[in-house]
């Protein structure tokens, strides 16, 4: 398999090296991804998971309007726990390059095997965040179109986009969102592969994160900006394209992580 030059930094003579990437090292990630996308597939999968989820949202904000303020939050957050639903896409991309079976019966290895114990931390870690981003954007609500007290669907739609107190959520919210994705990227953007793929513990990975991103500021900032994209475009219509998008985006991830971090 031929892979673009990629200049190693000093810090790659330490251990799990880091290296620094360009623009054209994403744009092989995720064709890379796309390759594994179309040999391994993996919409249905998502199609199976994704809609009851999102059915399950709507229900739950249909019967209760008090919940129609966390709906939005709610899917938009899901990406945050992105990184760790992809662990299985990242062990079948590693056994794909390494020549081994990789077909579905190994999505659920990561599970099972060494890498157990650095998800279960890991994915504990976004939990935590997933949970202070919805009490963020409950306390944004409750101090602007909150304080006019409880109303429906309409009055809600009407006060949001309507009123100084509707536009104000909705820069403080993206405010807030953009903290929260940013803080999510930096800390998973290598660590939950790097478990997938290696027996270390959840702190080693995470550091390895960080450091990866230090090292490499604008692109791996490119790298979260197009993710964002694709996951906008993936949501329209319907949310349809999401069955595709993110089976592609699990595969890439693991492919940029290799183009980063010394194996």
């Amino acid at each position: 398999m031929t892979t673009p030059d990629a200049t190693i930094t000093t810090s790659s003579i330490a251990p799990h090296g880091i290296r620094r990437i360009s623009q054209r090292d994403l744009n092989w990630a995720l064709a890379e991804g796309w390759r594994d996308f179309a040999a391994m597939r993996g919409e249905i999968l998502f199609l199976a998971l994704l809609y009851p989820l999102l059915g399950v949202l709507a229900a739950a904000t249909a019967a209760d309007a008090r919940l129609l303020p966390l709906f939005f939050p709610l899917v938009a957050g899901l990406s945050v726990m992105g990184p760790a639903v992809a662990s299985g896409f990242y062990e079948m991309a590693r056994r794909r390059d390494a020549g081994l079976s990789a077909n579905w019966q190994h999505f659920l290895d990561p599970l099972k095997g060494r890498s157990r114990g650095g998800l279960m931390v890991l994915t504990l870690v976004l939990l935590v965040l997933f949970g202070a981003w919805l009490a963020a954007a409950w306390l944004i609500y409750a101090g602007t179109i909150g304080v006019h007290g409880p109303m429906d669907a309409a009055e809600f739609f009407r006060r949001l986009f309507t009123t100084s107190d509707g536009w104000t959520l909705i820069a403080l919210g993206n405010l807030a969102g953009f903290g929260f994705a940013v803080a999510t990227l930096v800390f998973s953007v290598v660590s939950f592969p790097m478990v997938v793929d290696r027996p270390i513990g959840a702190g080693t990975a995470t550091q390895t994160s960080i450091r990866a991103a230090r090292t490499n500021p604008v692109t791996v900032a490119t790298w979260g900006a197009m993710v964002a994209g694709l996951l906008v475009l993936g949501s329209l219509p319907a949310f349809i394209g999401l069955a595709v998008v993110l089976p592609w985006l699990g595969y890439s991830t693991w492919h940029l992580y290799t183009r980063m971090v010394e194996r």
